[in-house]
């Protein structure tokens, strides 16, 4: 059962100021509503694009964000910082509302925002429980008949008839996480609270938060940079950037995706400066084109990628195309290599097929490489190159119908058949 639906949110801000617009703007979105017609401000706005200038007034911090919800998943959104996932948060636990489109739930929402939110810093802990328990939607019996796993839990005993301003953020988010915790909602939404607490502390938060999702049956948001957290409580995924939906799929899926978006970022810096300063590209050649033919492949499938690259000037020497396979890790599966293609002055395309590979379920991305000379004589010379230049995902389908339905990370990256002889001495 969907417990929790979002569609087409969006969220816009306005830059510089505080508030959402001015009495121009406002007077100007009147106008248009008292006519029937869209709010015109909705037609600008930049990018959420923390890193970049620019002159719009206004900036989307959400764009079109679509996701469903079933009860009892444990759901995770990651991105970089300043990517719109604490917006989304904020707008699932009604803290402020979309610029457009929709949520809708089920039953009581729960939520863990910021440190100390809702807090009062002259109040003691236990009467900071209280407030806050209140603020959540419990009653006062409620509280008072859970009140002592609260404390226990919070790992705060000590202090809990101290005034909470004398507290460090730690104890703070121990005793704001033990309140929402115990709340019992149908959905509970935490953002990148966990990160101010210990080691010990995290361990014990996704511990309940997985009996929440498993014994509980409720459903939790949890957004953190902690990948291996997200990996290991979340049974879905979904990546943001710029504010947009980019990814959705299982968690594992998605970090990889994360990973690999941000290794491919700094290895283009990296790759920029270095051609720059050291290993130029050859004047005579440049890739212009790399793509896959379809992103998610089955086992024992065959791997179709294009590449396509501009000659400038005639080429005496032999040229080849050479690649590598590899994980996310940068470890590399394998190589591949075609010598003596024949190219022409202007654009060449090829495509390059791996037929009926051994690589087990996971993700993988492909290196390639134009040179001249032979890869059977080693006197390659590099005329352009692309690192991580395709990112691909091997599934469990089977096209054949007898590979194994579930795979190992330990049981490593390749899958060789073997044929056992019974044989004696």
């Amino acid at each position: 059962m969907t417990i929790l639906k979002a569609e087409n949110i969006s969220k816009q801000y306005r830059l510089g100021q505080v508030g959402t617009g001015t009495l121009s703007h406002d007077l100007n979105r009147f106008w248009h509503n008292i006519r029937g017609k869209e709010d015109p401000y909705l037609k600008v706005g930049a990018v959420n694009d923390r890193s970049s200038k620019t002159k719009s007034e206004y900036v989307w911090a959400l764009r079109d964000i679509n996701f469903e919800v079933k009860q009892g998943e444990v759901l995770g959104i990651i991105g970089k910082n300043g990517a719109g996932k604490s917006t989304l948060l904020k707008i699932l636990s009604r803290v402020t509302s979309p610029t457009t489109g929709v949520i809708k739930t089920r039953g009581r929402i729960a939520s863990l925002l910021e440190v100390g939110t809702g807090f009062h810093p002259e109040l003691t802990g236990r009467e900071n429980i209280f407030l806050n328990g209140a603020i959540l939607g419990m009653t006062r019996s409620e509280i008072n008949s859970k009140l002592e796993e609260i404390i226990e839990f919070s790992g705060c005993e000590m202090y809990v008839d101290t005034p909470v301003k004398r507290y460090s953020s730690g104890m703070k988010v121990r005793l704001a996480f033990a309140v929402a915790a115990h709340l019992e909602p149908d959905i509970l939404v935490v953002d990148e609270v966990l990160a101010v607490g210990d080691a010990e502390f995290q361990k014990k938060a996704i511990g309940k938060m997985q009996d929440i999702s498993k014994e509980g049956g409720r459903t939790v948001l949890f957004v953190s940079h902690n990948m291996a957290a997200v990996q290991s409580l979340c049974t879905r995924g979904l990546l943001i950037e710029n504010g947009r939906k980019v990814f959705e799929g299982t968690a594992k899926s998605v970090v990889e995706r994360y990973i690999f978006d941000a290794k491919k970022a700094i290895s283009k810096e990296e790759m920029i400066s270095d051609a720059n300063r050291k290993s130029p590209r050859d004047p005579r050649l440049k890739l212009i084109s790399i793509s896959s033919i379809n992103t998610i492949q089955a086992v024992r499938s065959s791997l179709l990628f294009e590449i396509g690259f501009e000659v400038f000037e005639n080429i005496q020497q032999e040229i080849s195309i050479t690649g590598s396979i590899c994980k996310l890790d940068d470890s590399r599966i394998g190589s591949f290599f075609s010598n003596k293609l024949p190219t022409k002055i202007g654009i060449n395309s090829f495509l390059i097929e791996i037929a009926n590979h051994n690589l087990s379920v996971g993700t993988y991305y492909l290196n390639f490489s134009v040179a001249t000379g032979s890869v059977e004589t080693d006197n390659l010379s590099t005329l352009d190159h692309a690192y991580q230049a395709i990112l691909f995902e091997i599934t469990q389908e089977d096209t054949e119908g007898d590979y194994l339905t579930e795979w190992r990370d330990n049981w490593g990256a390749c899958y060789f058949e073997s044929n056992l002889q019974p044989f004696s001495i």
